[in-house]
């Protein structure tokens, strides 16, 4: 059940995550009027940066799941 719950929040936490990094680059871009960074770099730093965020606290919540099994 935990486990479950750690992906559906998760999931929803870097899908979040992901569009705010988006439309704060996206807004930048609009108020300076040019590109203060490419559409390409925006897509990869809002899909990379939260799929680690995710990897990473899994990393951490499968080391304590495991210690509280011994």
């Amino acid at each position: 059940m935990r486990t479950t719950a750690f992906w559906i929040f998760g999931i929803l936490q870097s899908i979040s995550l992901g569009v705010i990094i988006f439309l704060v680059f996206r807004s930048l871009n609009i108020i300076n009027g040019g590109n203060v960074i490419g559409l390409d770099t925006q897509s990869v730093l809002s899909i990379v940066f939260p799929l680690f965020l995710l990897l990473t606290e899994y990393i951490i919540y499968s080391k304590k799941q495991r210690r509280k099994q011994f």
